[in-house]
């Protein structure tokens, strides 16, 4: 039985690795806006004792120091390339209750305070979480033998 290195539905990978580069850069720094403005209050985000308060996502609390830090750190990772599966799935969850918690009750449209914002990031998180980071990583450029997956 012989394989082919070329692959009949994608048969120049290279537009794979670059589609999943554009994802990893355009979703990491929305989720790093995002938790930059839940931990440390940049963007006129609320930080750290906005988001433990009453008011912070999921009632703050634990649960709100949670979310900041997988929005900041999840996104870093994503955006290098490093642990990139257990990031798009920490905020698969996180937007999962950001709709189930906050969104949902507003319908869909981003206007009226809706879901459509977390659902959209979920859409850019899917593709990460099951392809993995692509070629193009921080690790990569310095480590020339293959990666364990679970650093992917």
């Amino acid at each position: 039985m012989t394989t082919s290195t070329t692959n009949s539905v994608f048969p120049d990978r290279s537009a794979v690795a670059w589609a999943l580069l554009a994802v990893r850069i355009v979703v990491g720094i929305i989720l790093m806006s995002h938790g930059a403005q839940k931990v440390f209050g940049a963007f006129d985000g609320p930080g750290l004792s906005g988001v433990m308060g009453p008011q912070g996502p999921g009632g703050g609390g634990i649960v709100g120091l949670l979310v900041a830090i997988g929005e900041f750190f999840g996104g870093l990772g994503i955006l290098v390339g490093v642990l990139t599966r257990f990031s798009a799935a920490a905020n698969i969850v996180i937007m999962l209750g950001a709709i189930a918690l906050v969104h949902g009750k507003n319908g869909f449209f981003l206007s009226k305070g809706g879901y459509e914002y977390p659902l959209a990031i979920i859409g850019l998180l899917l593709p990460l979480l099951i392809a993995g980071p692509g070629p193009y990583t921080a690790l990569r450029a310095f480590v020339k033998r293959p990666l364990p997956p679970a650093l992917e």
